[in-house]
């Protein structure tokens, strides 16, 4: 395997824009094209800042979590998914595979999408984007308190896209590229899946409270970095305008973090470029082959856990919990809550809280 020169990734720190009080869905399509149109002066700009500056060029950069349609809140699911769900062969990823070609960078973001698969649903989707416009990788968000999840349909979803589906793992010229959404930086096991198919940098949209004060997902971007030896570039918004909620509520703390679990770079509050770092893959993949104690990859083993898990599995959320008689249902916004008071309730009766 070749190693790639270092090259710089930039988790661009921006705010996200809620499409609520937009009159119809023509208005919040065009909307959303006109933000991805505004990212190419943004991102070009300061790009050239990050290569003059540390002589490292730009080939990755982060985008914040649901940037362009901010959370759904109380819209139905199928409002949301009709409203601003990209397409595979939409407008939105056209457009933004334009702009990773024009600018010659690999592009990750995040966004709700539809499937015609699933009719009516939209999944919560991280992407990344080649330079060559391809959309290279696209991962649904598995755990989420409000949105259905691959897991909710689980057999059809598998028949359809498979394991690689669901933990995908992109191949570049720049390394091998996975995608962490938001809250699910604080599961080791997804960010350990996508590192036993290979994966050396996790890009991680994200839309979250950031303080002076360590959060929980500050130090599980850290414990993340370090125990499967990976990179993580974490964007977070700048806010979020167009709601009724303080505009800084989910604002600053985009950072770069590497493979030994140090932050290396990191944002303050606002729109900014600041969070970004070189990243030296031939050094990640050298500890990666040498024997040692910080060896926690090659240290791990996973069988020893399996049969620990299936044990435990049967009082927590199950898969196909969206599918009736063979068809998805579509839910209403409080299952997601009902649900998981239920396995709460399970829990308690199987002893283990």
């Amino acid at each position: 395997m070749t190693d790639p020169a270092p090259f710089s990734a930039m988790a661009l720190q921006l705010t996200a824009r809620s499409l609520e009080r937009l009159s119809d869905a023509a208005a919040a399509r065009a909307a959303i094209l006109a933000h991805i149109a505004e990212l190419e002066a943004t991102i070009r700009s300061s790009a050239i800042f990050v290569a003059q500056y540390s002589g490292v060029p730009v080939k990755l950069v982060v985008l914040p979590e649901y940037l362009f349609t901010s959370y759904p809140g109380r819209i139905s699911i199928p409002e949301f998914a009709a409203r601003v769900g990209f397409a595979a062969d939409g407008p939105e990823y056209a457009a933004l595979g334009a702009l990773a070609e024009k600018l010659g960078i690999h592009l990750a973001g995040n966004a709700y999408e539809t499937d015609p698969a699933f009719p009516d649903f939209y999944f919560q989707t991280c992407f990344i984007i080649a330079p060559s416009g391809a959309v290279v990788l696209r991962y649904r968000r598995l755990l989420s308190m409000f949105a259905p999840s691959p897991h909710d349909v689980w057999d059809a979803y598998l028949d359809k896209y498979g394991i690689e589906g669901v933990f995908p793992v992109a191949r570049t010229e720049i390394g091998n590229l996975a995608a962490i959404a938001s809250e699910e930086i604080l599961y080791p096991e997804i960010a350990r899946a996508l590192a036993l198919r290979g994966a050396e940098i996790f890009c991680h949209s994200s839309s979250e409270i950031g303080s002076p004060i360590a959060t929980n997902k500050d130090i599980a971007k850290q414990a993340r970095a370090f125990e499967n030896l990976a990179y993580v570039v974490s964007a977070n918004t700048a806010g979020i305008s167009g709601t009724a909620m303080p505009l800084a509520s989910a604002d600053g703390n985009s950072q770069v973090v590497d493979w030994k679990g140090r932050v290396v770079a990191q944002s303050g509050d606002g729109e900014t470029f600041t969070a970004f770092a070189a990243i030296d893959l031939a050094a990640l993949r050298r500890a990666r082959r040498t024997p040692g104690m910080t060896n926690y990859l090659a240290r791990q083993r996973p069988q020893l856990f399996a049969a620990a898990y299936a044990a435990a599995a049967e009082p927590f959320a199950g898969p196909n919990g969206l599918i009736v008689d063979g068809q998805p249902r579509i839910p209403d916004r409080d299952h997601f809550t009902r649900a998981q008071a239920e396995v709460i309730a399970r829990l308690d009766q199987a002893g283990i809280i």
